[in-house]
């Protein structure tokens, strides 16, 4: 028997970050929604757990031994008492590597999830969100994968349910933003807070994508002072024709645009294509709910 699944790109609408804390992690307070693109996750029955990575961009990933699925699953597997799950797993890597896009993470949890399911596993979704966190803070949002609040270390999550659909562009420059590097640079300057800011009263598109104007992303200047590269893909997508809003996707190097309607984010995709760029139309919100 096999599954399969979307691993969808997780993207930040905005993100505020505070002081690192004595844990070393740093508050944050971000609205996260989810694409209708992202990789593709498939699991099947087996006689032990493997991994078989295939898709544009594999091949960074070739050659890396425990990365967040197989971590995932193991923690997935010892959480049921049945050891490593026997599922042989095939990612379909269609999102860029250190993208700002949680790719990695998604992976992991529709991976968990799909296995749970294939092994009829006996753990709600309190415990599969438990499990979700050794892949990192943002492990179970990216198992939820719906419109959300993130607070604290981005593990303490609302759903948002209001949110409505975005269309957007996603546009990668082929530059990779090491996560670590973008904090450290931060620390080195903060210029931040993790302050939550009251919700829209509107959540029509137009009143979203207005009030998004007021927020931020606090990881933009140092992701840029790390990957100045990142700042011509801002700027490419600022003057793409429609676009209402540009800003970064966490740490980056991906930037989003939101856009009026899927025909002007499908024409702004066409300007945007360039030699080494990355780039996608989607639909924001929840991609699991149609």
């Amino acid at each position: 028997m096999t599954l399969s699944g979307l691993a969808p790109a997780k993207i930040n609408l905005f993100l505020h970050v505070g002081l690192v804390a004595a844990d070393g992690y740093h508050p944050l307070a971000s609205l996260v929604a989810f694409a209708d693109v992202g990789d593709g996750v498939t699991v099947t029955r087996a006689d032990r757990l493997s991994l078989d990575v295939t898709g544009p961009f594999g091949g960074a990933l070739a050659g890396e031994g425990d990365n967040l699925i197989l971590r995932g699953l193991r923690a997935l597997g010892e959480a049921a008492g049945i050891g490593a799950p026997p599922v042989a797993v095939t990612l379909d890597k269609q999102l860029p590597i250190a993208a700002g896009l949680g790719g990695g993470s998604a992976d992991a949890g529709t991976a968990m999830r799909l296995a749970a399911q294939l092994l009829d596993l006996d753990l709600d979704e309190a415990a599969l969100e438990a499990v979700a966190g050794v892949v990192g803070a943002d492990g179970p949002m990216c198992l939820r994968a719906r419109p959300a609040w993130a607070t604290g270390k981005g593990d303490d999550l609302t759903d948002e349910p209001r949110l409505s659909p975005l269309h957007a562009v996603l546009l990668n420059p082929g530059l990779p933003s090491p996560t670590g590097a973008v904090y450290r640079a931060y620390d080195d300057a903060p210029a931040g807070e993790a302050n939550c800011p009251e919700a829209p009263i509107d959540w029509s598109p137009a009143a979203v994508i207005e009030w998004l104007k007021g927020q931020r992303n606090d990881l933009e200047a140092p992701a840029l002072r790390v990957t100045p590269g990142i700042g011509e893909a801002l700027s490419a997508m600022n003057a793409a024709p429609g676009c209402r809003l540009t800003r970064m996707s966490g740490s980056g190097a991906t930037v989003f645009g939101l856009f009026e309607d899927a025909a002007a984010a499908e024409n702004a995709a066409v300007t945007l294509r360039r030699p080494g760029w990355w780039v996608r139309s989607c639909l924001l919100g929840n991609p699991g709910s149609g």
